[in-house]
């Protein structure tokens, strides 16, 4: 019940954000939000195996800029198993450490192509908080880029 109504609460924050921030959501089932979720499967899918799918915990869009905070599954809602996953077997992460498919992505629009351009999955730390990534993207992200 707590874990519910801090989440609802965060939500309600993000949402505060939106307004005051002037960004918005792309809205389920719209091109912009296709396109977003298609620049991102690719580095997915590379990482934890296809087939992958989306849930939007958040995601917002500022001109040629979007930010967005997923947490990857299996096609209709399946669990991905990070021991079994490509970047597990590889080698390229501890499973013990990433414990969990969430990812964040800062996008950047070249033409009418939306790339994904920084990215993290299973991140235990704010990565994104760094002057040089939070310079373009602050007015998306202004609670992880105060003015420094």
């Amino acid at each position: 019940m707590r874990e519910a109504l801090m989440a609802v609460g965060f939500s309600m924050v993000l949402a505060g954000g939106a307004a005051a921030q002037g960004w918005v959501t792309p809205e389920r089932g719209t091109a912009t939000r296709a396109q977003l979720m298609d620049a991102i499967r690719p580095h997915a899918e590379w990482m934890l195996g296809a087939p992958v799918e989306f849930v939007v915990n958040d995601l917002r869009l500022l001109g040629d800029r979007a930010f967005a905070m997923l947490e990857a599954q299996r096609p209709g809602g399946g669990k991905i198993d990070m021991f079994k996953t490509p970047m597990i077997a590889r080698g390229e992460f501890d499973p013990y450490i990433v414990d969990t498919p969430h990812i964040e992505v800062l996008y950047v629009k070249s033409g009418d192509t939306w790339v994904a351009l920084h990215w993290a999955i299973g991140a235990t730390d704010v990565w994104y908080a760094w002057e040089p990534i939070c310079a373009p993207f602050r007015a998306l992200i202004p609670e992880a880029c105060p003015p420094f």
